[in-house]
């Protein structure tokens, strides 16, 4: 069996401090992908890595790391996507699930959206991120995990 990891977005990611938390209960290792330096924390489950500053570099080195023992952090649909078809498990950092199911919908609504905002409507983003999704995120990563570790 494969030992499970985490794959994390990282550039916007609100949830690093609580992946860590998790990964290390777990003992999982965690790859921080961003195209700039951030700061993680020195410990050997934590591994940072900074790709170039090309268009989606962190998202195709996330892609191509993905498998079927990862779970990947992202915000990202059309990532989401990718992962999903590598057979990772993705989560959102609000803790909601990118599903088979519910990736076409999303990616379907992502392209009304980017339209709307082409033709000049005023559209809001998406809502603030709350304890509540902080807390639902820590639920559904712990969950992940378990899943994954049981194979």
């Amino acid at each position: 069996m494969t030992t499970p990891a985490i794959l994390v977005d990282a550039d916007a990611c609100p949830v690093k401090d609580e992946i860590y938390r998790v990964a290390w209960r777990h003992e999982v290792p965690v790859k921080v992908v961003s195209n700039m330096r951030l700061r993680v924390p020195d410990h050997p489950l934590i591994e940072r890595v900074v790709v170039s500053d090309a268009f989606d570099a962190a998202d195709d080195w996330i892609a191509e790391a993905a498998d079927a023992a990862s779970i990947v952090v992202t915000a990202d649909i059309l990532l989401a996507d990718r992962a999903l078809k590598a057979g990772a498990t993705v989560l959102a950092p609000n803790g909601k699930p990118f599903t088979a199911a519910s990736i076409g919908p999303a990616i379907a609504t992502r392209a009304i959206m980017a339209d709307l905002r082409a033709g000049g409507d005023q559209i809001g983003g998406p809502p603030p991120f709350t304890k509540a999704d902080r807390s639902q995120f820590l639920q559904a990563l712990d969950a992940a995990l378990v899943r994954l570790k049981r194979g």
